[in-house]
């Protein structure tokens, strides 16, 4: 008879092995798939284990595709996979696209994926155009009065331009550089809010929709609202500024002047200073020349005679408000 213990061990043996097949070939997965028409064979599934792929992650989306009509081999899901690609959401995409009747191949699918886009929001937007809401734009008509615009862009996805389209960043900066441009070149605001569709007629002229990811159907105005006077308030700081130019221009003018003033009072105190000088040498001189003999006494004494008459002329002078000694020659 066979030992219990070995009949254990063979039972265990059996019981790891059976454990590991199920592991290594996912049978319900394989049911699945061949209950729904896309079979997938175990030595595939085995192909996957080794490749570490999660079985799911390629049999379930391959299911979904075959029951929508679209037949995907499972080399191709596999490998978008190992390429750090979204195999869900690109099938569902594609199934998405083939229900609206758009023109999607699985490639096409596969870049805009990896191209870090959502495949299946571009799907979705394609079909069901998206309202973007821009904030408020400012604007300056020639009349230098503000305006602030609200604009609602209807968008749709434009799948051939997903894969280096820009965003909608971009759409939404063009959009505002247009309404800038046609706002600034209207003659005045009233202009603008008596037919605000001609702001929306231009920037749809304009082409924007050019090397991006979407394709603009409309630009509406959704508000329209009236700002500061931009132009007064330019044309205040300027003349405030000029003012103020004009101040410190007359203060340098004042300090030379002062300056000047200041170096002349300097000059009539240095030659007082100079007469006093030599007024206080006059005695002395006339010492010397009494002592050489070059002055008599008779012309000292008719000296002082006209010295004695100046000084009683001046005081007459004063008295009488004629002009001051300091004026005398």
């Amino acid at each position: 008879m066979v030992p219990f213990s070995v009949i254990g061990l063979v039972f265990v043996a059996v019981l790891i092995l059976f454990f590991l097949f199920v592991w290594v070939i996912p049978i319900r997965l394989l049911i699945a798939a061949w209950s729904s028409g896309a079979w997938v064979g175990p030595g595939e599934l085995i192909g996957m284990r080794l490749r570490r792929v999660p079985p799911g992650k390629v049999v379930n989306p391959r299911i979904a595709a075959v029951k929508a009509g679209i037949d995907l081999p499972t080399n191709t899901l596999e490998s978008h996979y190992l390429a750090g690609g979204n195999v869900d959401r690109v099938v569902t995409a594609l199934i998405s696209a083939d229900k609206a009747g758009m023109k999607l191949g699985f490639q096409q699918a596969a870049a805009i994926d990896l191209a870090g886009r959502d495949v299946l929001d571009a799907v979705q937007t394609s079909v069901n155009p998206r309202v973007i809401t821009t904030p408020k734009i400012t604007a300056v008509a020639k009349d230098g009065i503000q305006l602030l615009v609200v604009t609602r862009i209807t968008v749709r996805s434009n799948i051939d331009r997903l894969v280096g389209g820009a965003t909608e960043e971009t759409v939404v900066a063009r959009v505002g550089e247009g309404i800038v441009s046609t706002i600034g070149s209207s003659a005045n605001y009233a202009e603008v809010l008596e037919n605000p569709d001609t702001i929306s007629k231009n920037v749809l002229a304009r082409g924007l929709d050019s090397g991006t990811a979407f394709n603009i159907l409309s630009i509406d105005i959704a508000d329209v609202d009236v700002g500061t006077n931009i132009g007064a308030k330019l044309m205040t700081e300027q003349a405030e500024a000029d003012k103020q130019v004009a101040q410190a221009r007359a203060e340098g003018r004042r300090a030379l002047a002062v300056a000047a003033e200041q170096e002349m009072r300097a000059k009539v105190e240095e030659m007082r200073a100079h007469l006093v000088e030599a007024e206080a040498k006059i005695p002395q001189a006339m010492a010397d020349a009494l002592k050489e003999g070059n002055l008599g006494v008779m012309d000292y004494y008719n000296l002082r005679n006209v010295a004695a008459d100046t000084d009683m002329r001046n005081a007459i002078s004063k008295a009488t408000g004629g002009p001051d000694d300091e004026n005398q020659p």
